[in-house]
């Protein structure tokens, strides 16, 4: 054998010794002891940061299984938009919460709560290591922290609720239930997004059951690391923003057949935008009131059109990921990574996290990504940032959906609900 075939054969036994050892450490550092807690690793980020890729191949390395915190993928049918991974390119790795509910029920960070905290306890009986992954904040608070004392929803008081503000919701008056609700008690019921429904239902039960709005109720994220339940290690998974930017408007537009094929699925099982939690997601609202403008034309929608709705999906997208990032600037019991340095650099560096004897310091490391404010060029550059799609740049691929829908989207009148059916596939192209 060469010399060259002699060092690949030397490095390839150095790679699977250095292999054995990482998963003997893992499956140490997954095994709790009498007073040590079980480690649960949380990885979020912005939407587009690649959470998903990286909490796959980490699982992988310390025999993990994941626990999805996305407020979307809880839903069946809702594959493309939530950026769902698929069962092929799970590779094996077990996951939970995902495909559970059906697009017509609303899911709340309290059944959240419950569902992620049993799956987690199921894994640590395992003898697994838990990898919570998403980018819901409020969820991930909770999942950590724990719940903060509101009442729990009973079947009776969200019924009364419910028809209460029935007549409101029946004549489309969304401003005078959000008046009828403030004035009964929650000011800030003012600021709910438009025609959110669920939880303007849920702030009324809170005030009449309590007398308090549900603000009343402090959110528990001042909780001391000694009192949690689990040895919690924590990393959000971000970029500099304006790459990032880039790379979620790149993803927008890879989405936007599968996300059209998916919306107009649910549009023809009788639902609307802003009536559930599903139909209030990005993505999935912007698509289906597209697709409704465009059923009102009978299907003769413009390539202008087409590309609004792109626009105002990549903007609202952007503007989550800001707001993701915001809202985890104030977490201080998460470590920030920089997604742009390799992946094996940053995998390194949770997996060595992970693997450190409880209480350790956090790792010395260069993969570090600052959460202070922007610098003057950077702002700057922010402020003049313009999309630049590639795919409907080109005017065959605009074309393309536009006779699918076309073909596909009836006019309101012939609209025929169709609960079991799978979402029809969409035109595919490449770039």
């Amino acid at each position: 054998m060469s010399a060259h075939g002699d060092l690949l054969l030397l490095r390839a036994q150095t790679l699977r010794l250095a292999s054995r050892a990482r998963r003997r450490r893992s499956l140490r550092a997954i095994a709790s002891t009498a007073g040590e807690k079980s480690k649960v690793v949380v990885l979020s980020g912005p939407t587009g940061a690649g959470k998903t890729k990286l909490a796959l191949e980490l699982a992988k390395r310390i025999n993990g299984e994941i626990i999805s915190a996305d407020s979307v993928q809880i839903y069946r049918g809702l594959d493309v938009g939530s950026a769902k991974p698929s069962i092929e390119s799970r590779d094996g790795v077990p996951h939970h919460l995902l495909d559970v509910l059906d697009p017509a029920e609303d899911y709340s960070v309290g059944q959240f709560f419950h569902d992620a905290r049993a799956a987690t306890a199921a894994v640590v009986a395992r003898g697994r290591a838990p990898i919570v992954v998403g980018g819901t904040g409020l969820y991930l608070r909770w999942f950590t922290h724990g719940k903060p004392p509101v009442p729990a929803a009973t079947a009776a008081g969200s019924a009364a609720a419910a028809a209460e503000l029935l007549p409101f919701q029946k004549s489309a008056r969304w401003s005078d239930a959000v008046e009828l609700v403030a004035t009964a008690g929650d000011p800030l019921a003012r600021a709910l997004p438009a025609n959110d429904w669920y939880r303007l239902r849920r702030s009324l039960e809170i005030v009449r059951s309590t007398g308090s709005p549900p603000s009343a109720f402090p959110l528990p994220h001042k909780t001391h690391a000694a009192e949690l339940d689990y040895d919690f290690l924590c990393f959000f998974l971000s970029a500099p923003r304006l790459g990032l930017y880039r790379a979620i408007d790149r993803r927008c537009e890879e989405m936007v057949e599968g996300l059209l094929a998916e919306a107009a699925w649910l549009l023809d099982r009788g639902l609307l935008p802003n009536t559930a939690s599903a139909t209030r997601a990005i993505g999935y609202r912007h698509a289906m009131e597209y697709l409704l403008h465009c059923r009102e034309l009978a299907g003769d929608c413009s390539r202008e059109d087409l590309l609004a709705f792109l626009a105002e999906f990549q903007k609202a997208s952007r503007n989550f990921a800001k707001r993701q990032m915001t809202w985890f600037r104030s977490e201080t019991n998460y470590l920030w990574l920089d997604a742009s340095r390799p992946m094996e650099e940053v995998l390194g560096f949770v997996i060595d996290a992970f693997q450190a004897p409880p209480g350790s310091p956090a790792p010395a490391h260069g993969i570090g990504l600052k959460k202070l404010s922007l610098g003057r060029h950077e702002s700057f550059e922010l402020k003049a940032y313009r999309p630049q799609n590639t795919i409907f740049a080109q005017a065959q691929n605009c074309d393309m959906v536009l006779d699918w829908i076309r073909r596909t989207q009836p006019p309101p009148r012939s609209m025929k609900m169709n609960l079991d059916s799978a979402p029809e596939v969409a035109p595919s192209f490449t770039a």
